[in-house]
């Protein structure tokens, strides 16, 4: 008896070391450099008001219309994504996993390809790129890519909702004042997390803007950094972005902490589903109408862009992505294994009802918060001394950027894979003396392997299209293709802009559907597969 007591302190020990280990790493090579730029606007305090002189009025007002656009996409992106989520997850209308895994594309892409397929069609149509160059265009293009993720967090909600409580309102009552007085209620964390979660991505999007030549308080810390060096006013524009970004973590932390977002499998409770009866074609009209602007529009107009006039533009834009494409493969590879393993460090404890590791929750909130850019500029100011060089001018510092911006992800998709399993499996084996690393590797490793595959998933595609930070510190020679197909885009012919997101876009379907294929049959014999 002595023996187990003594292993499972032990192990106990063991895992908690590991923990503080991955957390103080995290600490020192992503939290610190962004609390030194903060420093950096601050002190010398003569600098830092001579600075402040420089933010006139025209600064603030291209704030607030940078906020109110990035409001407009969180609205839209959540009023359209309750729509989906609740069609998709509420009713019984037809072909739904055909529609909940297709409306997942534009999330998991980079912004920018669909907004090359949007600014062709205009140019093949109207002979005139205008409209779509526009705020409209910016709100449009980023209101499609961010609606699957305000659909997720959405139908996740609905998905939990215990199907008494509707059952008893439908008693009384009908559908309609069941939906607002019950069903709206009761997901209005969800609602809350989707519009904060869409506005920090849209207020942090950087490659759709400079592409349609927008100008937002993004693509303007970007001018004063690299076009005209004035590192310490853009450093003072960042502040005011990180202001709000912690704004909105104090007064919505809560419900995007505890978001049943993401969520990989079902968690066994029992939630109503609304018969459509003769509704179910209106159901799909809306669901196909979707999908077309979406999806299957743009990238049509994509592919005829590319291969218009033949396939020479196809192979020149090919030719010009290759050297890139192993290294960004390897690079994103390399990010999503660290995202995955910082993710679950994060979000084991909550197997062990350990409330007291909550502060990793938050420090991967707080970078999640903080837009692209801003992010950029703190990695580069903090590595680029002459004692931390070996980073700063090597790929690490990109995949130090990956771990930090992405890592938030997959620490939500462990802990929603977490709060399914059954408490009884982790207090049966507890009292069984089995010691809390055993429980960690022979219950909580084999119960998550679904979401970790999906954190990996997650982690490797947002990676791999990742361009708001890594523009700012890829070290020279490095070849990137967002990078590569962002900066020859500028002044590349329609088509072969068109041709190299393509490729980009093969690339990543490509490159995720070998991972799904070839760990398939290791979900299947362990039974993750639901």
């Amino acid at each position: 008896m002595k023996a187990r007591i003594f292993r499972k302190t032990r192990n106990d020990k063991t895992s908690n070391k590991f923990y503080f280990f991955v957390f103080t790493l995290f600490v020192a090579l992503i939290i610190i450099p962004l609390l030194y730029v903060v420093g950096l606007t601050f002190f010398p305090v003569d600098s830092f008001y001579e600075n402040l002189k420089l933010l006139n009025s025209e600064e603030f007002l291209l704030l607030v219309k940078s906020c109110g656009i990035a409001s407009l996409i969180g609205i839209f992106s959540t009023l359209v994504g309750t729509a989906l989520g609740f069609l998709l997850y509420k009713t019984d209308v037809k072909f739904k996993t055909f529609f909940k895994i297709t409306f997942l594309i534009p999330l998991f892409i980079s912004p920018y390809i669909l907004a090359v397929a949007w600014k062709d069609f205009f140019f093949v149509v109207f002979s005139n790129t205008k409209v779509i160059s526009s705020y409209f265009g910016l709100v449009w293009v980023l209101t499609t890519v961010y609606t699957p993720l305000s659909m997720l967090i959405v139908g996740s909600a609905l998905s939990n909702i215990n199907s008494q409580l509707e059952d008893a309102a439908l008693v009384i009552t009908n559908h309609r004042k069941t939906l607002f007085k019950i069903v709206l209620p009761l997901i209005k964390p969800a609602l809350l997390t989707s519009f904060v979660i869409v506005f920090i991505f849209g207020i942090s999007e950087f490659s759709v803007a400079a592409f349609f030549g927008v100008r937002v308080f993004t693509t303007e810390i970007f001018t004063q950094f690299s076009a005209f060096y004035n590192h310490s006013l853009a450093i003072l524009q960042s502040l005011l972005l990180i202001v709000i970004s912690i704004l909105l973590l104090l007064t919505e932390g809560k419900y995007i902490a505890d978001a049943p977002f993401f969520t990989i499998g079902s968690s066994g409770m029992k939630t109503k589903k609304y018969n459509l009866n003769g509704k179910n074609k209106f159901a799909l009209s809306i669901l196909f109408a979707w999908l077309f602007l979406s999806v299957i529009f743009p990238f049509t107009t994509l592919f005829a862009q590319s291969f218009y006039g033949g396939v020479e533009k196809f192979f020149e834009a090919f030719t010009l992505l290759a050297p890139s494409i192993l290294n960004s493969l390897e690079l994103a590879f390399a990010g999503a294994l660290l995202i995955v393993i910082v993710g679950f460090t994060a979000a084991y404890p909550l197997f062990f009802k350990a409330s007291k590791f909550k502060s990793f929750d938050w420090a991967l909130l707080l970078i999640f918060a903080v837009p692209s850019t801003v992010f950029g500029i703190s990695l580069i100011k903090f590595y680029n001394h002459p004692f931390l060089n070996f980073i700063y001018s090597s790929s690490a510092i990109i995949v130090i950027a990956y771990v930090g911006k992405f890592s938030f992800l997959a620490a939500k998709l462990t802990e929603n894979s977490i709060k399914q399993i059954p408490p009884s499996l982790n207090e049966a084996a507890q009292i069984a003396g089995i010691s809390a690393y055993s429980r960690l590797r022979k219950i909580l490793l084999p119960l998550t392997a679904p979401a970790l595959f999906a954190s990996f998933i997650v982690g490797f595609i947002f990676s791999l299209g990742e361009l708001g930070t890594t523009i700012m510190i890829y070290p020279p020679g490095t070849e990137i293709m967002p990078i590569k197909v962002f900066t020859i885009m500028a002044n590349a012919p329609q088509s072969l802009t068109s041709s190299m997101a393509l490729i980009v876009f093969l690339i990543t379907l490509l490159t995720v559907s070998v991972f799904y294929f070839a760990l398939k049959p290791f979900i299947k014999k362990f039974g993750f597969e639901k």
